[in-house]
């Protein structure tokens, strides 16, 4: 079992790096830490930050929005982090966020995302593999770029660095067609709305998508988010979740298209996200808070004593069909429960304990 360690920069006034509990991270064992971005701090400069304060843990986006970025445009920004970290480091987690952002922020066209996603990591994997020029005549990207309005000059080329060919991508996904597609074309999967008890539900699209994986991406690695908080007092914990969670179910996106919305459906409560959304709409900001039952909150996380943790790590995550959990924890003392309970010492100890290979020490 692996742990990454999710930050959430994007919400502050001011881009804060918490370095010292990423460096805590890293001396636990953690495979990966995760920045992600929305509508003001981008995803990729803190990893670049990053990547020169530390040595070994993987360096991931959770996620990269597509529409920010044409698709060679992200492959050069995650070939050249990943360089810069001394290779094989960098994760380029990809996202399509939803209409408001992508129509009023970006200025692009919402589109279809399915074939978005899907030509997009084309695109990436052919700039990383270097095996030809680039191009691609597809529904959403064409290169090279072939509009009316084309000079008809443009030609396909090759990427001047030499990436990482095995560069790693990551598709966060929900829905059934993306989350099919991701276990297609994607390295991993970085779900929304997924919890142990639901998880069997995306049995099917995920069966779908690997039937046609190419066995060149090996086994898709599935990394949920998982938000830990040691606590006494959980009610105050979840009171504090409320305003942020009733912002995102119920306005973050139009009536038509809410992934948060959906994720919370197709984690078990269904009504509650369409009551949610309906009383957020109607501006009534306070009961859409009160809507939220401490179930949904208790059924993406582990919060409580150390005990209660323990347990409910035991009965709900540790068995459950994911190689990893993106860890939220805002102290290193939580950090190192999680990898007290993953078994991440005992991994370390055994490591440490190997004896040394033929050559080495002389």
């Amino acid at each position: 079992m692996e742990l990454a360690l999710g930050l959430d920069l994007f919400r502050g006034k001011a881009v804060e790096v918490p370095t010292d509990l990423v460096l805590e991270a890293e001396r636990l064992g953690y495979h990966s830490v995760w920045t992600a971005e929305a509508y003001g701090s981008d995803a990729i400069t803190p990893l670049a930050f990053l990547a020169a304060q530390t040595s070994r843990i993987k360096l991931g986006t959770a996620v990269m929005q597509v529409a920010a970025r044409t698709p060679t445009a992200t492959a050069m920004a995650a070939a050249t982090v990943d360089a810069l970290a001394g290779g094989n480091r960098f994760i380029a987690g990809l996202g399509v966020s939803g209409p408001q952002v992508v129509e009023g922020w970006y200025g692009q066209p919402w589109g279809s995302p399915y074939y978005r996603l899907r030509e997009y990591v084309d695109i990436m994997r052919q700039v990383f593999r270097r095996e030809a020029p680039v191009t691609l005549d597809g529904r959403e990207y064409q290169l090279p770029y072939g509009g009316d309005d084309a000079l008809g000059q443009g030609k396909p080329l090759k990427s001047i660095l030499h990436p990482n060919p095995d560069l790693e991508i990551f598709i966060a996904s929900g829905g059934p067609a993306n989350t099919a597609l991701t276990a297609e074309v994607a390295d991993g999967w970085l779900p929304m709305g997924w919890s142990p008890e639901t998880c069997s539900a995306y049995d099917e699209p995920l069966a779908k998508g690997r039937a046609k994986r190419d066995p060149r991406l090996g086994e898709l690695q599935i990394f949920p988010s998982l938000t830990v908080q040691v606590t006494d007092d959980v009610g105050s914990v979840f009171d504090a979740m409320r305003p942020l969670t009733a912002m995102y179910v119920g306005g973050m996106g139009s009536e038509s298209n809410n992934y948060h919305r959906e994720a919370m459906a197709r984690r078990g409560f269904p009504e509650e996200a369409a009551r949610i959304h309906e009383l957020w709409l109607a501006d009534r900001r306070d009961e859409a808070q009160a809507a939220i039952p401490d179930e949904y909150f208790d059924a993406g996380g582990l919060y409580g004593s150390v005990d209660r943790i323990r347990a409910r790590w035991e009965s709900r995550y540790a068995g459950a069909p994911a190689a990893g959990y993106v860890v939220r924890a805002g102290n290193s003392e939580t950090l190192a429960l999680m990898a007290d309970l993953a078994g991440l010492n005992d991994r370390a100890n055994n490591a440490a304990e190997q004896p040394a290979s033929a050559g080495e020490g002389s």
